[in-house]
């Protein structure tokens, strides 16, 4: 059994909820990158294709192997270091607004991938400024 953390990439839905095709599909349309709460909270990211790694790797392994195996990236962005990125990369206009953190919303998202690292050898390889471009690129097609 495999836990996700979020995943991005190529063939997300551009109206998902995830902050990384929200913000996507909003620096590419010009429209106003929207934070809740100061910025400051972390999460962490992982491309698709280290996804399916992931996935492949215990059904691959030996039975003595078994889950939770938690598979995501443990290196942290903040959610205003993320939004920089996209409207850097997307080459937008967009500005940063910002709303209130309701209230529910952790302050930190990070998967523990000692078990992945440890029985699979899996990590993540793809570092977040090498993900962004294609799967902005992906979004794209959505607006023409």
């Amino acid at each position: 059994m495999a836990r996700i953390f979020n995943t991005y990439g190529p063939c997300m839905h551009p109206k998902d909820g995830r902050v990384v095709s929200n913000f996507v599909m909003q620096a590419l349309r010009g429209e106003p990158i929207t934070i809740y709460g100061d910025g400051s909270q972390t999460c962490s990211f992982y491309y698709v294709s280290d996804l399916i790694d992931g996935l492949i790797r215990p059904m691959n392994s030996a039975k003595e192997i078994s889950g939770p195996i938690n598979l995501g990236n443990p290196n942290e962005f903040t959610i205003r270091e993320l939004a920089e990125s996209v409207v850097r990369m997307c080459g937008s206009a967009s500005k940063i607004v910002f709303h209130p953190l309701p209230a529910d919303d952790p302050k930190q998202r990070q998967p523990n991938i000692k078990k992945a690292r440890e029985q699979l050898g899996w990590q993540p390889s793809v570092a977040l400024d090498d993900g962004l471009p294609p799967t902005i690129e992906y979004f794209r097609r959505f607006l023409q």
